[in-house]
């Protein structure tokens, strides 16, 4: 047998293991959802993610997204307070504001979505990065802070690129 042939051995155990991953995560959603999050449950959420604990409601995660180990994502921002007299010195609350992840969305390991950033649907966020702002639909982001590096993308239900050619190296638009 040669490395390309997969053995029924190892079908059966990879369908074992991603039968037993598929329990584990709808778990993971369903507490994230429990301790008020707005999750979608078809959102697959790896290990070490932070959320913010401070505003559970603030936080919006669509469907068919990918957010990987790692990420955090914040909806509070306590050097911005918020209240009716902003300039006051006793002013004690921190500003409190909804963060949004669209559809078919995958947010690599170790990014950081700031408290207000609104990203679309069908959006790539790169390994490391820091959104600080806004990330229009179908659009790639990287860096810190973040900026758009690719527009015009298309993500299917498994939060995958689909107009990416690897014969030709670069994305078919």
């Amino acid at each position: 047998m040669d490395n390309t042939q997969v053995s029924k051995k190892q079908k059966l155990f990879f369908s074992l293991v991603s039968y037993i991953a598929g329990i584990v995560q709808k778990l993971r959603n369903l507490r994230w959802r429990m301790k008020g999050y707005d999750v979608h449950p078809s959102t697959i959420m790896e290990r070490n993610i932070s959320l913010d604990k401070l505003y559970p409601a603030g936080i919006h995660i669509g469907k068919n997204c990918l957010i990987g180990a790692g990420t955090m994502i914040l909806s509070h921002d306590h050097c911005r307070r918020g209240g009716d007299n902003i300039d006051a010195q006793d002013v004690t609350n921190p500003l409190l504001l909804d963060t949004y992840i669209g559809d078919r969305c995958f947010i690599a390991t170790r990014s950081l979505i700031l408290p207000g950033v609104k990203i679309g649907n069908e959006c790539i966020v790169g390994a490391g990065s820091v959104v600080t702002k806004n990330v229009p639909d179908n659009s790639i982001v990287a860096g810190n802070p973040a900026k758009i590096i690719r527009t015009g993308i298309r993500m299917s239900e498994r939060a995958t690129l689909l107009n990416w050619s690897v014969d030709r190296g670069y994305f078919e638009m």
